[in-house]
């Protein structure tokens, strides 16, 4: 049971990336309710065969104080319907914390884990030019583009979170596909990105890329050459393809940042402010932003911080910041690429924050969780992950123990 347990672990990340493109409607939902459901049938039996669970950490039992806090909160909510359909969409999507720490035991666990996810940010990346190049958005004359049932903004969220991952399989795969398909991801990728015309993610993309940069130069400094040289022309092919009013709207990021307005987010930033205010400490409900703002139903936070804080008060964001710094400390436990990738993700999620309600996404705790994962694996198995993630100056001395491994790939 084990073994199938790992298996739909990595079918779940692989559909989390484009969930939104394959909604079987109630009571099914989308592929990745579908995955965990069936993931979560296949761990509780596991865990019995195995007669043990292993040991929550701090960062679990803090995610699971949230969950009840968040759930208490339905004592004195002002809008119980809504508070009723987030205790249901919290438990989904933070039992991701807890599947990932009891089924993953070992440093290729984590490589699998972050190829998959990779892997599922390339589907959506694929049906994002799909719908670019869609007859329908052709004749619609169309500027923002998104893979079906996706929101730009999110999506192009996924998509940055996954640059520094792609990026730290192909330094260090052994498997020369795989990294092929994870360098392939870059380019890709981006130009996914700037077709979604999201302001915010195109800002993230390029944290996102200067941490791939880093990773990628560290044992190839000519690849920073290769880049600069290359750069012209793919600069060239981006202005024909990329439809005008794309970039003109890319292009106003610095006016919307010196503004301030950050498309009318003040407003809702504002009477969002405002129903904090009125109750700081417990928090207005979980799910119920819109109701205590009194602002249009379609709105959210646009703010992780401000979202938490009116939702579930001071004790809810409180306990999020906390986990936000265990997750800082447990990348920090890592080491060379594997360090600069999590660290680089975690920056990239962080940014998003300002400027989007992410706490309520299943990506956000496949990455808290993967790190958190990963530091507990730098102390369990440091041989392990030193062989899967290798340092760049061992990987050419000819030190590391998998040099074999990598010269056959």
């Amino acid at each position: 049971m084990r073994g199938a347990a790992r298996l739909l672990l990595l079918v779940f990340a692989f559909a989390i990336p484009w969930e939104y493109s394959l909604d079987l409607g109630e009571p099914l939902g989308n592929v990745a309710r579908i995955a965990g459901v069936l993931l979560l049938l296949a761990v509780v039996p596991a865990v019995l065969q195995a007669g043990r669970v292993r040991a929550p950490g701090v960062f679990q039992w803090i995610v699971l104080a949230l969950f009840l806090w968040l759930c208490c909160s339905y004592l004195w909510t002002v809008d119980p319907a809504a508070t009723l359909v987030k205790m249901r969409a919290h438990f989904q999507e933070m039992m991701i914390v807890w599947l990932l720490w009891e089924i993953a035991d070992d440093a290729a666990d984590l490589r699998n884990l972050l190829r998959a996810t990779v892997a599922g940010s390339w589907v959506l990346a694929i049906l994002t030019l799909a719908a670019f190049r869609s007859p329908e958005a052709i004749a619609a004359g169309q500027i923002r583009f998104a893979a079906y049932g996706a929101d730009p903004n999110d999506m192009a969220r996924f998509l940055d979170l996954a640059f520094p991952l792609a990026a730290l399989l192909a330094e260090c795969d052994r498997r020369w596909a795989m990294r092929a398909i994870a360098l392939g991801f870059l380019p890709v990728g981006l130009m996914a990105v700037v077709l979604t015309a999201s302001r915010e993610g195109f800002v993230g993309a390029l944290i996102a890329l200067a941490g791939s940069a880093v990773l990628l130069a560290r044992r190839h400094p000519r690849r920073v050459v290769a880049a600069v040289f290359a750069l012209p022309p793919a600069l060239v092919a981006g202005w024909v393809l990329i439809p005008a009013g794309t970039l003109d709207r890319l292009a106003t990021i610095p006016e919307a940042l010196r503004t301030g307005d950050l498309n009318q987010r003040a407003d809702i930033w504002s009477a969002g402010w405002q129903a904090f205010v009125r109750s700081p400490i417990f928090g207005s409900g979980a799910g119920s932003f819109t109701t205590a703002a009194r602002v249009a139903p379609i709105d959210t936070a646009h703010n992780t911080a401000l979202s938490l804080a009116v939702n579930g008060g001071l004790v809810a964001l409180s306990l999020a910041v906390l986990l936000v710094a265990l997750a800082g400390r447990a990348a920090l436990r890592t080491r060379g690429p594997l360090r600069i990738a999590l660290v680089t993700a975690l920056m990239v999620w962080a940014v998003s924050c300002l400027a989007a309600t992410v706490e309520e996404n299943r990506t956000t705790w496949l990455l808290l969780a993967t790190i958190v994962l990963a530091g507990r694996l730098a102390e369990e198995d440091a041989r392990g992950v030193e062989e899967c993630f290798p340092e760049a100056t061992r990987l050419v001395e000819g030190h590391s123990p998998g040099l074999a491994g990598v010269v056959e790939a």
